[in-house]
């Protein structure tokens, strides 16, 4: 059954498919979506001989909806509570957007559990003048039309190279979303104490991995930065200039093709 109770009453959904002789991907989704993001991936993986698990975080898809704690620190002790469950030592974890923080969460709490990680235009590395916005869409998010509100942010996710498809996609799993995740899940992942989304929070928190990492992003100055942050040999930053924030799900044949041959690399 694809459900595992790991405690205080979170049930969290997730599917394992493929196998492989070595750690699994664990796959994790951005906010406001869930673990169908990854349809466009999953079976390619798995053909290059990969155990693929993709799980709903809480208060997504179809895990459980929790009053409190919609965090991305919570999010990563429920995944690494699945993984005991799962009898999973360790993972290659790759996550996208708010999927970003809470595997690089898990990377630097649990050093032993995360071989390797890769970062999907990770929700992260924020400067402060993007960040001055987040106030007014917090207040959006709390406010009468909250998956309008959700919908605007949302708006910044795509561009032209962004499928009519992919687009209708997000948008359909932002009006099924519990306001009150998008909201406290946006908090915590740049406003509230301990968040890690802005910087100079990123910096000094990401430079406590200790695992190698692939980072993509779309924005090359964001990816020049992270560039200077990535110390773990055979780290590698790529920048897929004019792909918008959603670029695995634009480009999933070159996504595959680029985490399969980094992997090789590695020898994992």
């Amino acid at each position: 059954m694809p459900y595992a109770d790991i405690g205080d009453d979170i049930r969290i959904f997730y599917t394992d498919d493929g196998s492989g002789d070595g750690p699994p991907l664990l796959l994790v989704h951005g906010w406001g979506t869930d673990s169908h993001q990854w349809s466009w991936h999953i079976d390619a993986l798995t053909a290059a001989g990969r155990r693929v698990i993709a799980v709903d975080l809480r208060g997504h898809g179809y895990s459980s909806v929790p009053e409190t704690g919609n965090t991305p620190r919570m999010m990563a002790e429920d995944l690494n509570a699945l993984l005991d469950r799962l009898d999973i030592p360790q993972v290659i974890a790759v996550g996208h957007s708010m999927g970003g923080q809470v595997v690089s969460i898990l990377a630097v709490e649990h050093p032993d559990r995360v071989r390797a990680l890769v970062a999907l235009d990770p929700g992260y590395g924020i400067t402060d003048d993007i960040a001055q916005g987040f106030p007014g869409m917090i207040e959006g998010l709390h406010g009468e039309r909250p998956h309008a509100a959700a919908e605007a942010i949302d708006e910044w996710c795509t561009n032209a190279a962004t499928p009519a498809v992919v687009r209708r996609w997000h948008k359909r799993r932002l009006y099924g979303m519990a306001p009150h995740v998008l909201a406290q899940a946006f908090e915590a992942m740049f406003t509230d104490p301990g968040a890690i989304g802005v910087r100079p929070a990123s910096d000094d928190y990401l430079a406590r991995r200790r695992c190698p990492v692939l980072s993509i992003w779309a924005d090359p100055r964001r990816a020049s930065w992270e560039a200077g942050l990535l110390k773990v040999p055979k780290s590698k930053v790529v920048c897929w200039e004019g792909s918008s924030h959603r670029l695995h799900e634009e480009r999933p044949a070159e996504f595959v093709h680029l985490v399969e041959g980094w992997l090789r690399r590695l020898r994992v």
